[in-house]
Parts: C-alpha cells; sequence; structure tokens
C-alpha cells in the first residue's frame, strides 16, 4: 500500500498543471495608458478574479499554512506538557497536550477546508475553460417574431 496515495496525488497535480498551462496560453495583454494622461484622468480598474491556476495553487497553500498552523500548536502544546510534566503537574501537563491537539485539529481542519474548496472551484473553473472555449455570444439573436 506504499503507492495507494502516489497515482491520485499525481493524476491530480497533471490537472492542476494543465490547467495552469491552458491559463497562460489564454491570457491577453494589458495596455499602459499612455504618458501624457495624468492620474486625475485615469479612470480607476477592477482587479481581475483570481485564475483557475490561482484558486488551485491559494487552496494548496491554505491547506499548507493550515497544516503548518496545526503543528505549531501541537508543538506548543506537548511543549507546555512536557514542562508541567518535569515540574511534577501531571495534571497541567495533559490539559496543555489535549488544548495543543485541539487547536491543532482545528487549524489543519479549517485550513484543509479553505484549501480544499479554493481547490474544487479552481479545477470546475479550468474544466469549464477548457470545454466552453470559444463558445461566447455578444448578444442574443434577434427574435423572428417582433412583439408591438
Amino acid at each position: 500500500m506504499r503507492h495507494a496515495f502516489l497515482t491520485p496525488f499525481i493524476a491530480f497535480l497533471t490537472l492542476a498543471f494543465a490547467i495552469g498551462i491552458q491559463n497562460v496560453s489564454a491570457q491577453t495583454t494589458q495596455t499602459t495608458p499612455a504618458p501624457s494622461q495624468t492620474p486625475a484622468t485615469q479612470t480607476q480598474t477592477q482587479p481581475q478574479p483570481r485564475s483557475p491556476g490561482g484558486d488551485v495553487g491559494s487552496g494548496a497553500g491554505d491547506i499548507g499554512k493550515g497544516t503548518g498552523k496545526g503543528a505549531g500548536a501541537a508543538a506548543e502544546g506537548l511543549g507546555k506538557g512536557a514542562g508541567d510534566l518535569v515540574t511534577l503537574h501531571p495534571v497541567d501537563a495533559a490539559g496543555n497536550v489535549g488544548k495543543g491537539a485541539g487547536v491543532a485539529g482545528k487549524d489543519v481542519g479549517v485550513g484543509a477546508a479553505k484549501g480544499t474548496g479554493k481547490i474544487a472551484k479552481g479545477t470546475g473553473r479550468g474544466i469549464g475553460k477548457i470545454f466552453h472555449h470559444g463558445h461566447h455570444e455578444d448578444a442574443p439573436p434577434p427574435s423572428s417574431n417582433p412583439q408591438s
């Protein structure tokens, strides 16, 4: 069972890479305003939404942050518990270890949930881009039955 995790993980990374490559090739260049314009006459542009590949990357980062925070909380609880155990306070030691484990579980769970949501959103948007590429209509077709 050493390779049970490896195949789905490689498939997921391949899909994320394919979405990222699709997004890079579909990007358009932005024009810069002429230098003669003053800042007061320029209109403010809205920030572009994150790309599907960006969603996947951000989700992976959230999972990593949650895992890191959880590991830190567990280490802190274990450290305090060990200190209490050395000073012969076993009840406090058990409480600190339990508290550290609880906070660690919460941090890992929150990070995993947020990250998985972003990854799912990015993957869905990326697959949607693949299947809906070039099927945009600017205006609906005119009605053949005019209403008066």
